[in-house]
């Protein structure tokens, strides 16, 4: 998501020294991690609410799953692509003004992010109210597009949580305070998990208890982000609530505008992929299939941004203090470490192969696909896991994509199946 924190790893300037390769593996490993643990953890686990609502709605009932696979791929997906890429002028602004010792400025342009992306998300909001039509025109099936209008309808308030979300975390990260948007994260998730069981299985709320429980949960580290900063967390750039925020509000329009061009594509490709297979006989389990897989691969995925953020930051670090040979060391070791996390996967799911569908679903039809799709999903991780550490381009990424895995699951849906496309 964007430039991570940019901290000085290294102990003053870098003299040139014989040191073991080994020596130097532990060495390097440690700055590595100092910026990679808190980027995973915290990509780790926001998305994972994602994933644990998913497992929950998909043991309700299979149409739950696919209408909830539909929204979230298609309406939540579209939305967050313009909000994160918007969110990411906030990185700009606030990095530039920490820079230039301007610190005050950071609260301002946190709160003039807050004005145009509540704006945003407004202006989306018909997209989310008008979800039946706009599916079945589409051309989705009836049964999933009107179950998907009462989960879009629960998704409003979580487009204005990651709203705030996401400015709070380019905010931080600025000024080096990642590491607590990744203890508000972890601690989320297995409190959702939690609150998930309670409503669904011993409550049995169903849909719209595991609705309302996602929505509370992706606020609670809101609350706790806004506490830290506004009780002298950020003494120096949080000065309370400035009337600044409703001034020079082009700049900011321009930039955000410009910034979420360049990342809706990353975002939109598996969106076009499940409304390809909305349109495939038997659609509830094509969807129901191909978004497990996808949230699985997109779950590892978090993996290698945290990586790629920490490559980042070792490697402006390393050619900052004048060794290209230290930041070409850097890349070699944060590769192989992605390499190897990808591998231990691809070996994992090889193994599992459907069983893992046992964890979102009960109807065998779609384990039996899942299962079907396994291999390709576990050659999908393993080229994911050094792919984007090596790009340092998440955009490039997403023509590689667009061009491979989209076509390759169809194919194997359809294979599976004995389907074609409509």
């Amino acid at each position: 998501m964007g430039r991570e924190i940019t901290v000085n790893l290294l102990n003053g300037p870098k003299e040139e020294r014989k040191v073991g390769i080994w020596s130097r593996l532990k060495d390097e490993n440690k700055k590595l991690w100092v910026v990679a643990g808190p980027a995973i953890l915290a990509r780790f686990s926001i998305f994972g609410i994602i994933v644990v609502t998913q497992a929950f709605i998909g043991h309700i009932g299979s149409t739950e799953l696919a209408a909830f696979a539909l929204t979230t791929t298609v309406l939540l997906r579209l939305a967050m692509g313009i909000v994160l890429g918007m969110a990411s002028a906030l990185e700009t602004l606030c990095g530039q003004a920490f820079g230039a010792g301007q610190k005050h400025m950071l609260g301002v342009y946190l709160q003039r992010s807050w004005v145009v992306l509540s704006a945003c998300a407004l202006i989306l909001l018909p997209l989310f109210i008008f979800a039946v039509p706009i599916l079945r025109l589409l051309g989705q099936e009836n049964s999933i597009a009107s179950m998907a209008g009462t989960i879009s309808l629960c998704l409003i308030p979580i487009i204005f949580s990651f709203v705030f979300y996401l400015t709070f975390q380019m905010y931080l990260q600025a000024q080096s305070k990642n590491i607590i948007i990744a203890c508000f994260a972890v601690i989320t998730l297995p409190l959702h998990i939690f609150l998930c069981w309670l409503v669904v299985s011993k409550l049995s709320l169903g849909l719209l208890g595991a609705m309302s429980m996602f929505a509370l949960s992706v606020w609670i580290p809101n609350f706790g982000l806004f506490a830290f900063v506004s009780c002298g967390g950020c003494p120096d750039t949080w000065k309370g609530i400035s009337l600044k925020a409703f001034t020079d509000l082009c700049p900011v329009i321009r930039l955000s505008l410009s910034s979420g061009a360049m990342i809706c594509l990353e975002f939109w490709y598996n969106s076009v992929l499940v409304l390809l297979t909305g349109h495939m006989k038997d659609s509830e389990i094509s969807i129901d299939a191909l978004s497990i897989c996808l949230n699985i691969n997109v779950w590892e995925l978090m993996i290698c941004f945290g990586l790629l953020a920490a490559a980042g930051v070792r490697v402006a670090n390393e050619l900052g203090a004048g060794s290209a040979k230290g930041a070409k060391f850097s890349v070699i070791v944060v590769a192989a470490t992605s390499l190897f996390i990808g591998s231990v996967l691809f070996l994992m799911f090889l193994l599992l192969r459907g069983n893992i569908a046992y964890f979102f679903t009960k109807s065998q039809d779609v384990i039996a696909a899942v299962d079907d799709l396994s291999p390709l999903l576990a050659f999908s991780i393993l080229l994911n896991s050094i792919q984007p550490v090596l790009s340092g381009n998440m955009g490039r990424n997403a023509d590689w994509h667009c061009c491979s895995n989209p076509r390759s699951y169809l194919d194997h849906l359809e294979n599976r199946l004995g389907q074609t496309v409509n």
